[in-house]
């Protein structure tokens, strides 16, 4: 198993993957099972009154089966994020294509329409085109041009041909992780303060911080391990929301970088994406193997369950579709949320 496998394996179980995920339909949700009834007990024959049977067992909860996606892709490589470019209806996904530490200038973005095709596969390619791309991640898109977390920079390129427009180099950095725009024409990055060691673990560095980016000069915005590895980020009607890969936990940023609203998101945790729809949110979870839907001060649900290696998830607002990258599994699906 290489070593992004093991990383994502442990996200599993502790961005890219299990951790960072991957862009046909899917089979209908199993019937669930009855339970078993309990075996008749016959009691030994004595002297004395048998005692009465044992009481059976109290049945499992069902466990909810998994929607059927309205559009499925394949055919990438460690795609980790996915966002909707509303402007041009159609869905952009960061591929890594190899370890995510590597500078190995093979990264990509892949072009998706909402029905169903991949349409560009390598629109962005590292190496191609004076393009430097080594591992991107998460996106976002402000004034017709889309930035992209890549390592220790943040790259940037033209919406509509795909050109290199440009970098940011975040000094101090380990691995920068998604990326979210404010409507003031501010970009938000995260770096996760994780790199992967040897055998495939997240290992800590420390830089866990949040940079906002305003007329191309990057600050930190907040700058502590108490963030415990910010991973997704989103943009609300609240301000910045930032969810942790290294605890179960969702909350709020103020201008000044102060932890507000700290919600735990109590069905599982190792989160990576998030995603604001309407006054909810929506982030994903290795440890629930679930998409998640809930609010800031409130309680989480799985809104869409059975979903391996789930990493940095978009919203189609046009359709209300949520798209879900499988880092490990080379796929993506849509599913419209109910």
């Amino acid at each position: 198993m290489n070593s992004m496998a093991r990383f994502l394996g442990t996200l599993t179980s502790v961005v890219v993957a299990a951790s960072m995920a991957s862009c046909g339909g899917e089979a209908p949700p199993p019937a669930v099972a009855p339970a078993a009834s309990a075996p008749s007990v016959v009691p030994a024959a004595t002297d004395s009154v048998a005692s009465p049977p044992a009481a059976p067992p109290a049945p499992a909860a069902p466990r909810l089966g998994a929607p059927s996606p309205v559009a499925t892709y394949t055919g990438f490589a460690m795609p980790e994020s996915v966002l909707y470019d509303a402007d041009n209806d159609r869905y952009l996904v960061s591929n890594v294509n190899g370890n995510p530490n590597d500078k190995d200038n093979n990264g990509f973005i892949s072009v998706l329409s909402p029905d169903g095709q991949v349409t560009n596969l390598k629109w962005i390619e590292g190496g191609k085109n004076k393009v430097k791309l080594d591992a991107p991640t998460g996106s976002a898109i402000v004034k017709g041009v889309l930035y992209v977390a890549d390592l220790k920079t943040v790259r940037m390129f033209d919406l509509a041909t795909g050109a290199p427009k440009g970098e940011i180099a975040i000094p101090g950095a380990t691995l920068l992780n998604d990326v979210a725009a404010a409507p003031d024409g501010k970009v938000y990055v995260s770096d996760s303060g994780f790199t992967i060691g040897a055998t495939g673990n997240l290992e800590a560095t420390s830089s866990d911080a949040v940079y906002v980016i305003e007329k191309g000069k990057a600050r930190p915005l907040a700058k502590t391990t108490d963030m415990h590895m910010p991973n997704g980020i989103a943009w609300t009607d609240k301000g910045l929301v930032v969810c942790s890969s290294g605890a179960p936990e969702v909350f709020r940023l103020d201008d000044k970088g102060g932890r507000l609203d700290v919600t735990t998101t109590a069905p599982g945790g190792r989160l990576d994406g998030l995603v604001s729809v309407g006054d909810a949110l929506l982030v994903t979870s290795h440890e629930a193997s679930a998409v998640l839907r809930g609010k800031l001060g409130g309680a989480f649900e799985i809104a869409i369950p059975e979903q391996k290696t789930p990493t940095d998830i978009g919203y189609d607002t046009k359709r209300g579709r949520v798209l879900v990258p499988h880092v490990l599994e080379a796929r993506v699906d849509a599913y419209e949320l109910k």
